[in-house]
């Protein structure tokens, strides 16, 4: 793991809150592969996928013509906060290498299988849920909540023809709260705007992590990004969504600083970096 300033400032803070331990253990891993894809691998194995466009130009997987899929030995759960290409991205392909199911609404679910050709048996499960819900996964070593976000959702149709819209429905876009048993819990903000019920889910559940939009243009500026990082009383705030490509914010400075008035934890990953968890304590690797 690179230490930066930055980091060195959250890791003093946090060690002396008691939050971190400078030892490496099995527990749970987040990996960042760039714009908004995460994946979450649970302390008994299971993996997780976020938001999978793993082909996008931050991941160093995807570089040099190396194809970003070929590493994807194992995962068993794909989470879609809603249907644009940049969030939906290589799901389908990697739905039918791995099985996977999806967890996203129903009629996002719908329209990839009937449009981008999803595989429907790992489309139409009880995985699929709605906002508000709670699901039990992973035989019941994941908790996952669907809330509400203030953006937009449409699937890409490839088979569109010349007097057809290229976008279809997507049902309403969302974040996920995922909370891992003997694990942390996280929220995924998908590319929602600030709303002032992000309380509500702070107040609902206790967020180790929020995972956060902060690129601005198609979602929360900076600024916007640190109050939802309050509003969500995260423990610790990493940012997504940025430096991608043109037109949305190039670097994380500017959420650092608003999270440094507020005194909330930062970290920024860089694409292709993991961190792990032993319980809900961060782990610092040499």
């Amino acid at each position: 793991m690179k230490i930066t300033f930055t980091r060195v400032s959250l890791l003093l803070s946090v060690l002396l809150a008691g939050l971190v331990t400078p030892a490496a253990a099995q527990g749970t891993k987040l990996k960042w592969f760039g714009h908004a894809a995460f994946s979450i691998t649970t302390p008994k194995g299971k993996v997780l996928l976020i938001d999978p466009w793993l082909s996008n130009p931050s991941n160093p997987e995807a570089k040099d013509g190396k194809n970003a899929l070929a590493a994807l030995a194992k995962v068993d759960y794909i989470l879609l906060t809603h249907g644009h290409r940049d969030h939906v991205g290589d799901a389908v392909e990697i739905a039918r290498k791995t099985g996977a199911a999806l967890i996203a609404n129903p009629e996002l679910a719908a329209n990839l299988v009937k449009l981008a050709d999803f595989p429907s048996k790992q489309a139409e499960t009880d995985a699929i849920m709605g906002i508000g819900g709670e699901i039990q996964i992973a035989d019941g070593e994941v908790t996952i909540a669907m809330t509400a976000a203030v953006h937009s959702s449409s699937v890409f149709n490839p088979k569109a023809g010349p007097n057809e819209p290229e976008r279809a429905y997507g049902g309403n876009p969302a974040g996920f709260i995922i909370a891992i048993k003997n694990g942390p819990t996280f929220y995924h903000s998908g590319d929602t705007a600030y709303f002032r019920d992000m309380e509500t889910i702070g107040e609902s559940y206790s967020i180790d992590v929020a995972l956060l939009n902060i690129g601005g243009h198609f979602g929360m500026e900076p600024k916007q990004a640190a109050r939802a990082a309050q509003s969500l009383r995260a423990k610790l705030a990493i940012p997504h969504h940025f430096g991608t490509f043109p037109g949305i914010v190039q670097n994380a400075d500017g959420f650092a600083a608003e999270l440094k008035k507020l005194k909330i934890g930062f970290l920024e990953m860089k694409p292709g970096e993991t961190i792990s968890f032993r319980g809900k304590e961060m782990i610092i690797s040499n």
